[in-house]
């Protein structure tokens, strides 16, 4: 086992990060190209929504100050403040464009130890300050942003300071990871060992393993081990009630688990400060292929066929025909089925053969082995990767671009598939008068359903953007509750998904949270909101920070 000198952090160098988008900003797209991506779509805006500068923001003053010996780790700089005020939700990220900064937080700590952190949350609790545990904010459901209102301040406890990879077991092949690293600095520590932890969301350049531990985050893998509960073996959550270490081992049956009590308790139950997590080998053989299929049905039927059938691919994208033209993976009105292999052991191609065998038997057609076929695969990686800055774009062209994700077992999704397509077309009629766009992609697939993932694309008037948006998230999360599918599969609950989390849960295990909540959170200061109401304050909302 290896331990890693304190110098081995696992951060560099990188861009500045953009304050109120997704990525870095020298990805984002230039006004002129903007301008050219919303011609695409009809009714757009002519011009795009300026970038408001920094020191044109309006933000509230910061209502409290931290005790001198917290002042270190602390910030009101405007930029902090506003880089940490929301996710990246389509809604956040057309909020911070027109300056709309009310859920700002007050302060912005990075802790760097974890006796820091609990030195936040001793503070907090004690001087009635919100604290929202923050990652790297790409959540895409509210789960960052402070709407409760009822706290005499709030605090952004930014972990990225926490950021190393601290053991390293070869023989077992697991690490002992800090809660503030992000994705690929994560991986250029494991790399020299040839061991991965292979989770790679489509935010891994933007997220972190606390982040990904808190929302029990999918990764980019469509079977097995597709999402991160699947490769913990312990974590340390620092809570207000003192610190919680699950026993590290490769399995228990002893009582209900420690760890999933805190996977997915998105920052509202303790700090996740450090994780053991388990790690493959690098893979060192690799084939990928693109099947076509002119019926989306009979490709839904295909991709049942592939994920019942014990070959496990690694990567298993179906796309409709209108995300597949958006990827560039397929024209003409067909659907794409990109599949991959993978092995650190064995060479995979006799397996990716068996798998486009599978597709072909129901009607697929596979594309020219080589160049094509390489190259679809391709481009929808590429597609994949630079969506989120595209989406950024269309929003400053006053273009609603949504994404939504759900699962539901394998007899309920034509129904479901038909049914967000209708009533979510239908709801954009109703509210915009104009037609969308609404593509689907299966992102994940398991032997007994898959998980679908939607994208609706729509012009809206200058200003009503949020109101459309809205309007879309709860007809889809109305549509999803009615057919028995999953609110979320893979992007959390947060905020935004409460409605439908509610109402999908049982309510013994709701009281039983309740319960957990109140017993390491007496004073309810962390992240209130998310999954649960705040408790009840005394008094009125505080001026300048009001539910939203």
């Amino acid at each position: 086992m290896d331990r890693l000198s304190p110098s081995s952090s696992a951060t560099g160098p990188s861009p500045r990060r953009s304050w109120w988008g997704w990525g870095t900003e020298d990805k984002a797209l230039p006004d002129g190209e903007c301008t050219a991506l919303g011609a695409l779509v009809p009714g757009a805006a002519q011009t795009p929504l300026p970038v408001p500068a920094v020191g044109d923001l309006e933000l509230l003053p910061s209502r409290v100050a931290p005790p001198p010996a917290l002042g270190h780790l602390v910030s009101d700089a405007p930029r902090e403040r506003a880089g940490h005020t929301y996710g990246k939700a389509y809604r956040d990220v057309v909020r911070a464009l027109y300056g709309d900064l009310r859920a700002a937080p007050d302060l912005v700590a990075r802790p760097r130890t974890e006796r820091e952190v609990t030195d936040v949350l001793d503070w907090a609790s004690g001087a009635d300050v919100a604290v929202v545990p923050y990652g790297a904010g790409s959540s895409v459901v509210g789960g960052v942003e402070y709407r409760a209102g009822a706290h005499r301040g709030v605090v952004s406890m930014d972990l990225t300071g926490l950021d190393r990879v601290l053991e390293v077991d070869r023989v077992s092949r697991a690490a002992r990871i800090q809660a503030g690293v992000l994705g690929p600095a994560l991986e250029d520590v494991l790399r020299p060992y040839g061991l991965t932890l292979r989770h790679f969301p489509q935010s891994f350049e933007f997220s972190t393993l606390g982040g990904w531990l808190a929302t029990r985050a999918g990764g980019h893998y469509a079977t097995l081990h597709t999402h991160i509960d699947d490769l913990v073996e312990s974590l340390r959550v620092v809570t207000p009630a003192g610190v919680n270490e699950s026993l590290r081992v490769p399995g228990s049956g002893a009582g209900p688990s420690p760890d999933r009590l805190f996977l997915g308790s998105e920052g509202t139950l303790g700090v996740i400060t450090e994780a053991w997590m388990r790690l493959q080998d690098r893979p060192r053989h690799k084939a990928s292929a693109t099947v076509y299929f002119d019926d989306f049905d009979r490709a839904l039927h295909a991709v049942r066929a592939i994920s019942q059938s014990g070959l496990h691919p690694a990567n298993c994208r179906l796309l409709d025909p209108g995300e597949a033209a958006l990827a560039r993976v397929a024209e003409g009105g067909r659907s794409a089925l990109v599949l991959g292999a993978e092995s650190a052991v064995l060479p995979v191609d006799g397996r990716l053969a068996e798998l486009v065998g599978l597709a072909r038997d129901h009607g697929g057609v596979p594309a020219p082995a080589g160049r094509e076929g390489g190259d679809a695969a391709g481009a929808w990686r590429s597609a994949f990767l630079r969506m989120p800055y595209l989406r950024d774009a269309l929003a400053r062209m006053s273009v609603i671009s949504e994404t939504f994700e759900t699962a539901c077992t394998w007899d309920r999704l034509h129904l479901l598939v038909d049914t967000v397509r209708r009533e979510l077309g239908a709801t954009v009629r109703r509210t915009t008068g104009a037609e969308a766009m609404v593509n689907c992609r299966l992102t994940h697939v398991y032997p007994d359903g898959a998980a679908p993932y939607f994208t609706v694309v729509v012009a809206a008037r200058r200003g009503s953007e949020v109101a459309v948006w809205d309007d879309i998230k709860s007809a889809a999360t109305q549509v999803l509750g009615d057919l028995g599918a999953t609110v979320t599969h893979h992007h959390a609950v947060g905020r935004d998904h409460r409605p439908g989390y509610d109402r999908q849960r049982p309510e013994p295990f709701a009281l039983a949270l309740r319960a957990a909540k109140q017993t390491l959170d007496p004073a309810g200061i962390l992240n209130p909101g998310v999954l649960l109401d705040p408790a009840p304050r005394p008094g009125a909302a505080r001026e300048g920070h009001v539910p939203i």
